[in-house]
């Protein structure tokens, strides 16, 4: 039986195909008519891109939107660049947007994507050095005319008036721009090392097409800014414009404004934040010394006249002498009681009459004690006497007396049978009185 096919839910089916298609699709360019055009309040876009035999749903999210310079209109001719996708709930098959410009202006940003891609990957982008906040004397590179001078100067004032503004005038727009802004970088980058106190360069212009911000967007520029000494910001057109000085740059700001209100705070700010912490600081002091008037009036509550511990103290004094004194008095009584008690006992039994009692004693018990050992020393003579005796009776020194010997060999064994000894053995015969050495000359068996 062959084996069933397999069997996929919805959802996986659309999975698959979102995956195949981001899969083999790289990022494309497509160029058509908007149609449909859509604005919900997530601030996403949504559109539909159709020629006369086509169409292509889109969307543009939030985060991309808000670099596209101009109003999507219905029936614009526009070019988008993004990526196939699917959207997995309902799928539908979409473009998901990354840029949106119009359909003249994509030779410039191929250039652009071309010069972002080449500029990246040598690490000109890398950047990011943090500016001195606030700077003490700030050098604008810009057109001394524009709107973008004006309206760094008046943030610079309101904002923070201590910041000393150095105009370095440049074209900022033309073929002239980019090589007269490197020319400045290079300038003051020397004159740096001769003046300290320059810490930081805004390079700023208002907005404009694409055509107008191109110089920005110049290779040479934006290596000059990656290689300046100084840390730099840019602040190049709108704040849905983009451009490689941007990207260069340590630091980028939307509008020329906002650079303004980035590089330096607000005085009010700070003035009010300084008033803030000077009623925090008011309070803190008031609370601490109310804290601490507390704990002096406990302390002083707790604290004594010296006078009155002195009278305490002579006080206890005058006690502690009544209680020894009464103490002894007590003592000294009952030891008077306790000595004439001894007194009373001495009178009933003097010394005289004991130690005349007791000399009678130890007469008598020398009496007896003589008696007993003359009577003991008798009895030990005569029973030593008689084990004299008989020790005499079973002694072999009595039979050596009778005419008997006793032998010994070399080592000193007796002789008990004659097989004991060899022929020409000598031998030792103790005697009653004497020794004799005799050799054995024949042996006789009984």
């Amino acid at each position: 039986m062959p084996a069933s096919p397999e069997t996929l839910s919805v959802s996986d089916v659309n999975r698959r195909a979102r995956q195949a298609l981001e899969r083999d699709f790289d990022e494309l360019w497509v160029e058509g008519e908007l149609s449909g055009v859509s604005r919900p309040r997530s601030g996403h876009v949504y559109f539909t891109l159709k020629d006369d035999r086509a169409q292509l749903r889109c969307a543009l999210f939030r985060n991309r939107a808000r670099f596209v310079a101009a109003p999507l209109r219905d029936g614009d001719l526009v070019r988008v660049r993004g990526r196939l996708s699917i959207f997995e709930p309902r799928g539908d098959y979409q473009l998901i947007a990354e840029a949106v410009q119009a359909a003249g202006e994509g030779e410039l940003l191929v250039a652009f994507e071309r010069l972002k891609a080449k500029l990246g990957g040598e690490g000109v982008f890398a950047n990011a050095r943090p500016l001195p906040y606030p700077p003490r004397r700030l050098l604008v590179l810009s057109s001394p005319t524009g709107a973008a001078i004006r309206d760094v100067l008046a943030v610079l004032a309101a904002r923070w008036p201590l910041t000393e503004v150095t105009l370095i005038p440049v074209p900022v727009q033309g073929r002239e721009a980019a090589p007269a802004i490197i020319a400045a970088l290079g300038l003051v980058n020397r004159q740096s090392a001769l003046d300290p106190e320059r810490d930081a360069i805004l390079v700023t212009r208002g907005g404009g097409s694409l055509e107008d911000l191109w110089a920005f967007n110049d290779e040479h520029l934006a290596r000059a800014i990656f290689h300046s000494r100084l840390p730099v910001m840019s602040a190049v057109g709108h704040e849905v414009d983009v451009t490689l000085a941007d990207f260069a740059a340590d630091a980028r700001a939307p509008t020329p404004s906002a650079a303004a209100e980035q590089l330096v705070p607000d005085r009010r700010d700070l003035t009010h934040r300084l008033a803030v912490l000077e009623g925090r600081l008011a309070r803190a002091a008031q609370g601490r010394l109310e804290r601490e008037g507390q704990r002096l009036d406990h302390l002083r509550a707790r604290l004594r006249h010296p006078g009155e511990g002195l009278r305490r103290q002579r006080h206890t004094l005058a006690s502690l002498e009544a209680r020894l004194a009464g103490a002894m008095a007590r003592r000294l009584d009952s030891e008077r009681g306790h000595l004439d008690h001894l007194r009373r006992r001495l009178a009933a039994h003097p010394p005289e009459r004991e130690v005349a009692e007791a000399s009678t004693r130890l007469a008598r018990a020398r009496t007896r004690l003589e008696q007993a050992m003359t009577q003991r020393l008798a009895i030990s003579r005569e029973r030593l006497g008689a084990l004299a005796r008989e020790l005499q009776a079973v002694s072999p020194l009595a039979v050596l007396g009778r005419g008997y010997a006793i032998l010994t060999d070399e080592r000193g064994q007796a002789i008990r049978r004659a097989t004991d000894t060899r022929p020409g053995q000598p031998l030792t015969a103790r005697l009653g009185e004497g020794r004799l050495t005799v050799a054995v000359k024949r042996r006789w068996r009984r």
